[in-house]
Formats: C-alpha cells, sequence, structure tokens
C-alpha cells in the first residue's frame, strides 16, 4: 500500500512536462500516411469502376451483327433460282420492325407455273437480334407442320452457309434457316397440288435453289 509520503513526495513535486514524452521522440515517430492511403484507395476504386464500365459495354454490346436491315425485302429477294424450279413468283408483301433488342423483316408471295397443277408461296423472314444472341436457341425449336399436307423431315445440316444452316419442315414445305452472328435468315417455300395430274416438284431441287436463293440474299444484306 502507498503512503501518504510518497504520494506527496517528489512525483508530486515534479511538473506534469517531466512526465511528457520528450520533442524528440515525438518526432521520430512515423507519421500516418492518411493521405497516400486514401490516394491508393481512391486509384483502386477507379479502376475497380473503369473495369466494370468496360465489362457492361461488353456485356451490353450484344452479338455481333453483319447484316443491314431492310424495310423492303421483297425487292431484296426475287428469288430467282427457286423461280426457276418451281414457277416465277408474285411482287409479294413486305413487313417489318424495327426495336432496341430486334430488327425483323419478312416477305411472303406466290407463284405458279402454268404447266403443272399446282401452287406454291414463298416467305423470306431476317432477324437481326441486337440484345441475345440468338446461337443457344438456334435449331432446337420445334418443327412446326402447319396443316399436315405432307410428312414432317429430319433436321438437316447445311455446310457452308453461315455459322450453321438448317434444313426442317415438311416434304413439300423445306424450311432452310442460317445462324451468322446475331442474324437468322429463313426461308420456306411450301407447294400443293391444284390437281390430280402432273408431276409435282423435285425437292432435292428446290432446296439447292433455296440455298442458291438465301447465299444470294445473304451478299445482298452483308455490311461491308
Amino acid at each position: 500500500m502507498i503512503s501518504e509520503p510518497e504520494l506527496g513526495g517528489e512525483w508530486a513535486d515534479r511538473p506534469p512536462a517531466e512526465f511528457a514524452e520528450p520533442p524528440e521522440r515525438r518526432e521520430s515517430r512515423p507519421r500516418a500516411r492518411w493521405p497516400w492511403a486514401l490516394g491508393g484507395a481512391a486509384l483502386a476504386s477507379a479502376a475497380w469502376a473503369g473495369t466494370l464500365a468496360v465489362q457492361e459495354r461488353h456485356s451490353a454490346a450484344g452479338p455481333p451483327v453483319r447484316y443491314r436491315h431492310s424495310e423492303q425485302l421483297c425487292a431484296e429477294t426475287p428469288l430467282k433460282a427457286v423461280g426457276a424450279v418451281a414457277g416465277d413468283l408474285g411482287v409479294g408483301m413486305p413487313s417489318h420492325g424495327e426495336s432496341a433488342a430486334l430488327d425483323w423483316s419478312h416477305c411472303f408471295s406466290v407463284g405458279g407455273r402454268g404447266d403443272e397443277p399446282f401452287t406454291h408461296d414463298a416467305r423470306v423472314l431476317v432477324e437481326l437480334h441486337r440484345v441475345t444472341d440468338p446461337e443457344a436457341e438456334f435449331g432446337w425449336g420445334p418443327s412446326l407442320n402447319e396443316d399436315l399436307r405432307s410428312p414432317s423431315v429430319e433436321r438437316e445440316e447445311v455446310p457452308g452457309l453461315g455459322e450453321r444452316a438448317v434444313f426442317s419442315g415438311e416434304e413439300s414445305g423445306p424450311r432452310l434457316q442460317v445462324l451468322d452472328g446475331g442474324a437468322v435468315l429463313t426461308i420456306r417455300i411450301r407447294w400443293w397440288r391444284t390437281g390430280e395430274e402432273g408431276t409435282g416438284l423435285d425437292v432435292d431441287a428446290v432446296k439447292a435453289a433455296m440455298a442458291e436463293d438465301m447465299r444470294a440474299l445473304m451478299a445482298r444484306l452483308r455490311v461491308r
């Protein structure tokens, strides 16, 4: 136990300044470098924000679209090869739509040949996907048989057209779809007899003509 004399002795007589730390020791302590630390944090935050901005721009860029949008697709798609096999097509009825995510254009036309008792129609559709890449869904949808006039056929991969190309549909209504970046291009030809006589159409010849016309359409709409 500390006695009163000890409390009132030389400790008590010392001025408070003597218990303070010497100036030289105070100056020798390393100073906190808060400005540098804050500057480093600011630089790190700026770099992170820049990285996020780049990632956001890339994610919002969407798939590459190497084709132009056409409001008058019928004028761009004469289907000359199909016409030579199945008969000339009419002028056609175009339609189109535009949005931030998808631009599309469509042409519907009908035709026939006087020497054959059948008639046919053609549909051409060009879809330009600006946001979502259509590759994941391409070729996986149902092959719709609209009126069950003829049997459905197995899907058939077609080399040499875009990134991927597939024939599907019916025996008397083949559909050719091509994927190239964000673009999906479709040609469908359908025919039916109007009488009991006649030779009809050669399916392989029609499909070859569709592939030729598709190649011409892609070259016409391709952005150089």
